[in-house]
């Protein structure tokens, strides 16, 4: 398996860690994964997705509290509707990431040799 291979299957299977009603950001994403600093990839990754994914994409946003969707957008309203059904709760357009991050231990499937 080449390594961007692994790169994108580590980034899949820490997204579906993520439980119902916590976000995690782009970069803890990559954490998450394994990949400290490649924040930009998962960015790529989850914009990558197709519409009928059954990832929970939806709870990756930006470092900000944001979603990083354009504003109106189908897209954007989708992950926010998803969010609130959630229970999640935006004030002013963001999230509190004190009370909604999803904080983890990365995982180490792309971190063991077999």
């Amino acid at each position: 398996m080449s390594n961007s291979s692994q790169h994108k299957e580590a980034i899949y299977l820490a997204l579906m860690t993520i439980p119902a009603g916590k976000v995690v950001t782009y970069g803890e994403l990559a954490r998450l994964a394994g990949l400290p600093g490649a924040a930009r990839l998962a960015g790529t990754l989850m914009a990558g997705l197709s519409e009928n994914t059954t990832l929970p994409w939806h709870r990756v946003i930006n470092a900000q509290g944001r979603i990083s969707l354009p504003e109106n957008s189908p897209a954007r309203n989708m992950q926010q509707t998803r969010l609130e059904a959630e229970g999640v709760i935006f004030e002013r357009g963001k999230i509190n990431l004190r009370i909604y991050s999803y904080n983890a231990e990365p995982t180490r499937s792309n971190t063991h040799k077999k």
